[in-house]
């Protein structure tokens, strides 16, 4: 209860700051008009503290998924943009009290104290920028899939595998997904682009095996001459999700890496294996999640993986968190030739125009954060995701379906 006192407190300081834009902006209406904005604006946070009682309770469980969904999300861009709203206020609001001090100290002066039209102004378009463009996003983006090719020069390719045609998908979080049609899509442009090889680089699920389930059907249709290979990401774990007991974990756990056998997905636990390709073989190594940062689980063990590997060969490395790459692979494993990690989403928002701009929150986070990196000879492709996470829907980073095709350097 006190944690819910205390986000309410939180959530009544950013409404009570951007409620002063939209009060100043109004003071010429009538007030009908008035009444009625005023009883909408309020309306949110009473709405918003009831929602995080009841999730707090488990009423909210009874409502349908879609509709939690969507009042998460709602809630998230509604109390975004008043924070916006809120810091303009209050820059404003820092204004006057320093005119105010200036005009006591120096009688001759006479700064203006009142509230600022053009800030109010600038605090509601500031604030009306994340409604469009995040509720655009939900509507327009989610099952947007796109396909994305990059040529990858290997040094010292077997003739054999030049052209060799890989798709990667990653980061599929299949708990998310409200609608089966649309994702259905996405499986059709994956075969249509007939693969030599398909790789999954992790995160099925958000907390919980089951959530795969009713796509089984639809992804084990994924078809390669070389098979379809996958490792597991950071939420395949279930430890994001509260388990009554520890045996109930470890089962979700089993039932999950049975989930890719039943996909007929070959999953790599900290291993490699060797694919042949007429006169000739590469390596493909799959490591559990390994990451960097502390925040996340590092089950991931190149020593085991690699053991008893041929390295004279391609070697691919599939890696669920990019910061792997950086942090022990381009340092210990120069046979590694080819990394294909995902994990970032590329934060599901950005601006993306090609040989333009490539910008995102994310790469403050993480340096290699979507699309393809080379050091020396080595290479990393980051994956920006095929589903979504918390906020359902993608502004400027679109569903990613990657298509690599092998050349010599």
């Amino acid at each position: 209860m006190s944690r819910i006192i205390f986000i309410t407190i939180f959530l009544f300081l950013i409404d009570l700051m951007a409620f002063q834009a939209v009060r100043h902006m109004l003071t010429s209406s009538g007030k009908t008009l008035r009444t009625i904005i005023y009883i909408t604006y309020w309306l949110v946070p009473v709405i918003s503290v009831i929602y995080l009682i009841g999730l707090s309770y488990g009423w909210s469980d009874n409502l349908p998924r879609a509709v939690q969904v969507m009042v998460r999300a709602m809630i998230f861009i509604l109390y975004f943009a008043k924070l916006l709203m809120a810091a303009i206020i209050l820059v404003d609001d820092i204004r006057r009290l320093a005119f105010g001090a200036m005009n006591i100290s120096f009688e001759t002066m006479n700064l203006p104290t009142i509230r600022s039209s053009f800030m109010s102004y600038g605090a509601l378009i500031l604030g009306a920028i994340p409604i469009l463009s995040l509720t655009y996003g939900m509507a327009r983006n989610p099952y947007r899939y796109k396909v994305l090719k990059t040529r990858v020069p290997i040094k010292n390719l077997h003739p054999s595998l030049k052209g060799l045609k890989i798709v990667q998908i990653s980061d599929i979080h299949s708990g998310s997904f409200l609608f089966k049609e649309p994702v259905s899509r996405s499986i059709e442009m994956i075969n249509a682009e007939n693969p030599d090889i398909v790789f999954f680089t992790g995160d099925l699920v958000n907390t919980m095996a089951k959530e795969m389930e009713p796509f089984v059907d639809m992804f084990r249709q994924i078809k390669a001459p070389l098979g379809v290979y996958s490792v597991l990401g950071n939420h395949d774990y279930g430890d994001y999700h509260q388990w009554p007991s520890q045996q109930e974990k470890q089962q979700n756990f089993a039932d999950l890496k049975d989930m890719h056998r039943k996909l007929g997905w070959r999953l790599l636990l900290n291993e490699h294996e060797q694919v042949r390709v007429k006169d000739t073989f590469f390596n493909v190594i799959g490591v559990e999640n390994y990451s960097a940062s502390p925040r996340f689980p590092k089950h991931g063990d190149m020593k085991l993986a690699t053991a008893g590997m041929e390295k004279n060969a391609l070697n691919i490395l599939l890696s669920h968190d990019p910061s792997h790459w950086n942090d022990q692979v381009t340092k210990d494993y120069p046979e590694v030739d080819l990394t294909l990690s995902g994990h970032t989403h590329g934060f599901q928002f950005g601006v993306e125009i090609p040989g333009y701009i490539k910008w995102s929150p994310i790469q403050y986070v993480y340096p290699q954060w979507a699309g393809l990196y080379t050091e020396t000879s080595q290479h990393l492709y980051v994956n920006r995701g095929l589903g979504f996470l918390g906020y359902p829907g993608r502004v400027g980073i679109l569903p990613e379906i990657t298509l690599l095709e092998l050349d010599q350097s």
